[in-house]
């Protein structure tokens, strides 16, 4: 089963969605399952996981419902507000719907550079973990070092770095962003998202040779095991179609060997999230 283990829809409206700026403007429009499922289709994949992009709870209901109406949305991962007194009763309430699956937050977009370690946040990481609920990190690069101490505090809780934690491919920069990742990588409770990498290139003028190294050092420090493909659309539409997004990351793994292939392709999402894969 190949799985897109990162994707976004919305229904969109400018006050709603302020950080899609004059540059995005040809994603300033709706995105919905009819859009996504023949591309899903056409490029050999079986299904996909919805992923936030408001902080709401009401964005999160929405997903739930778009997956109660299209079965290819194997999943959803929402948002509750972690740090909030009805943290474990919004929790509870949305595990009884079999396709949530965790929580991201959007930390890139907080003005504390350590707000994963600040303490009403970590209480809403246990609440997860004791749930067990995933959790998708995202974040920017200069917040590598806070993400190595924060996935230290919670080992055996499964945990996935969104991004590949969004390096500064456009400026072809490795360091700092080499050595946090080689870090991460020991951590065998953190996955990586092979995701989002096209965004931080440049959008008008990335080759496939933009990627290479930054592939090298993700392979080398999760292995084939704990890496998983996400296409990020529709965001990634801004630098490459879907087809592009798969055949970067397709061309990388190609000396791999199929079943290696097969788990970054789907099998490590379907373990990852706890998704059951239907019999062949």
């Amino acid at each position: 089963m190949r799985l897109d283990s990162h994707q976004h829809f919305w229904s969109y409206s400018e006050r709603e969605y302020d950080w899609i700026d004059e540059r995005m403007s040809r994603i300033r429009r709706n995105f919905a399952p009819g859009d996504l499922e023949p591309i899903l289709r056409r490029n050999g994949f079986d299904g996909s996981v919805a992923v936030q992009v408001r902080q709401s709870l009401e964005e999160t209901e929405y997903l739930l419902g778009l997956a109660d109406e299209h079965d290819f949305i194997r999943g959803v991962v929402g948002w509750v507000d972690l740090r909030s007194p009805g943290a474990r009763r919004d929790l509870e309430r949305l595990s009884e719907h079999p396709r949530f699956l965790g929580v991201r937050h959007v930390v890139q977009a907080e003005p504390d550079d350590r707000f994963l370690l600040r303490d009403d946040f970590l209480q809403g990481i246990a609440l997860l973990r004791d749930l067990d609920l995933t959790y998708d990190i995202l974040v920017y690069h200069r917040h590598l070092p806070v993400v190595v101490d924060f996935v230290a505090r919670f080992a055996g809780h499964r945990l996935v770095l969104d991004h590949i934690g969004k390096p500064a491919i456009a400026k072809g920069e490795l360091e700092p962003w080499a050595s946090s990742i080689r870090k991460l990588g020991k951590m065998e409770n953190l996955y990586c998202k092979v995701s989002g990498m096209v965004t931080e290139a440049d959008w008008a003028g990335w080759k496939k040779s933009d990627f290479t190294l930054y592939l090298e050092i993700v392979l080398e420090s999760f292995g084939p095991r704990r890496l998983l493909f996400g296409s990020d659309w529709p965001v990634a539409t801004l630098a490459a179609s879907y087809g592009k997004v798969v055949e970067i990351v397709e061309d990388f793994l190609d000396p791999l060997s199929a079943a290696e292939k097969d788990a970054v392709f789907g099998g490590n999402a379907a373990d990852f999230y706890g998704l059951e894969v239907p019999p062949s």
